[in-house]
Parts: structure tokens; C-alpha cells; sequence
């Protein structure tokens, strides 16, 4: 799956990981100068494991994280897309529309994979930027594309190119390219579509019948290599968390 520039949630939400590493870094000195440069990877390590943990029991107040941990939430969440929903923000205007226009999707997806539909809408959030910005094709026409699936080889529909990041396995270094993605004529079918993929791609399958544990879906797409953004489980995490909240107190 594809790491989106402007056009996509992925580039909006989040820094470039070299930028984003430096800042974690920055925060870490104090950390740092105790420990060897050979244990400052183990230490890193700790900082996303204590952020990942806050972010399953649903957030909350983040001075009980750690500053180093406060750091890296702080460039790991989505905090700019669209007014999207961080630290107990509220959901503005344009997200409850957009929320609305999906939910008969979402309820239909979510049956299918065993998923809170909520978490499908965050997921659909997440990627298109609440669906203010999706996938376009050349001409401009939107490709409904709401969860960013490239077109490979066997995709028989239409397809439109975009500009994508994608993050290098390891260095975490940021790439731009040019990708194929499917296009589809509404949203009820790039609904079906999305869930399909999942279905059959046993690469998924720990993402599957998660129920409205939003952190084992994010990390069951996550390790079957959905994104490349290293902080993409915590982001659609913390993002299906709060959605899940919000419907729960309606």
C-alpha cells in the first residue's frame, strides 16, 4: 500500500520519518547522553512500545507519558488532518459529514471482516483526509479510492497515477514515486473492494474478526505490510479510538 503526498491523509498527518526521527531525537538527549550510542536503538524502541500501549488503552492525558514518549506522539498522531480528532478533540462539521455519507459502508465492510464499523470509518478517514482529499484521476474525476489500494498487476478496472511517499524498509528514509491506483465508480464499490482485498490476502488475517479492538486491526495491517509509515498502526489506532468514543456517547 502506498504512502500518499498531498493528495492523501499519510503526507498531511504526519512529518517525513527523518524529520520526525531528529525531533524524537532531540527530545531524547538527556536519555541519550546516559546511554551508549549502541543502546540508543533498545531505548527508541521503549519510546514507541510505551506510546503504542497508551494509544490501545485509548489515550487520554498524555503527561502521564514519559517526555521522550510525549515527543514521539506528538509527530507520530494525526494533528493536522483536516481538524481530524487528537487528545480528546472534538469532531468538527466536515468529518460528521463525511462520516454520515460512509456509514451505510462502513456498517457493510465492518459485518463483512468482523470489524466496528468504526474503525473501517477511521480507517477510510485516515486515508483519504475525510475525504476531502482523495485520489484523482488526471482529468480530476475522484476514483472514490478511499483506502489508498494500488492497482498491481491483476487489477482489471480503471486506474489512476499519483504521486505517493513510501518509507524504505529499515532507514525509514521518505521516497517520493508515481503509483498505479484502482479507481472505482462509487464508494459502495471501493467499500467492497477494500474488504475483499482483506479477505483474501492471508497476509491480513490477523487483522480480521478484530472487533472493536482498534489496535489489533491497526497492527494486523500494519505487519501484512499495508503502509510503509512506521507510525501507522498508532495513527489509525488513536484515530479509530476516538471514533469509537464519540459513537459510544451518542
Amino acid at each position: 500500500m502506498r504512502q500518499a503526498d498531498f493528495l492523501t491523509t499519510r503526507a498531511t498527518a504526519a512529518t517525513p520519518s527523518t524529520a520526525a526521527t531528529h525531533a524524537v531525537q532531540s527530545n531524547m538527549r538527556a536519555t541519550e547522553s546516559t546511554a551508549s550510542s549502541g543502546n540508543f536503538g533498545s531505548v527508541f524502541r521503549q519510546v514507541q512500545g510505551e506510546v503504542a500501549r497508551f494509544i490501545e488503552q485509548g489515550g487520554g492525558n498524555a503527561t502521564n507519558l514519559s517526555p521522550q514518549g510525549r515527543a514521539y506522539l506528538e509527530q507520530s498522531q494525526p494533528v493536522n488532518v483536516l481538524g481530524a480528532i487528537s487528545q480528546g478533540g472534538e469532531i468538527g462539521e466536515t468529518q460528521q459529514q463525511f462520516l454520515a455519507s460512509i456509514k451505510p459502508w462502513t456498517e457493510e465492510t465492518g459485518a463483512r471482516l468482523g470489524v466496528a464499523p468504526e474503525i473501517v470509518a477511521a480507517h477510510a478517514a485516515l486515508e483519504s483526509g475525510w475525504g476531502q482529499r482523495p485520489l484523482r484521476q488526471g482529468t480530476g474525476a475522484d476514483t472514490n479510492n478511499l483506502f489508498g489500494i494500488k492497482a498491481g498487476g491483476k487489477w482489471q478496472g480503471d486506474v489512476a497515477s499519483n504521486l505517493t511517499t513510501e518509507y524504505e524498509a529499515g532507514s525509514g528514509t521518505a521516497l517520493k514515486k508515481t503509483e498505479r491506483f484502482r479507481s472505482y465508480p462509487d464508494q459502495a464499490s471501493a467499500f467492497r473492494d477494500y474488504a475483499q482485498v482483506l479477505l483474501d490476502n492471508p497476509r491480513y488475517r490477523a487483522a480480521l474478526n478484530t472487533g472493536a479492538d482498534a489496535g489489533a486491526f491497526a497492527q494486523g495491517l500494519a505487519r501484512g505490510g499495508y503502509a510503509t509509515d512506521p507510525n501507522y498502526a498508532a495513527k489509525l489506532t488513536q484515530l479509530a479510538t476516538r471514533l469509537q468514543r464519540t459513537a459510544a456517547a451518542d
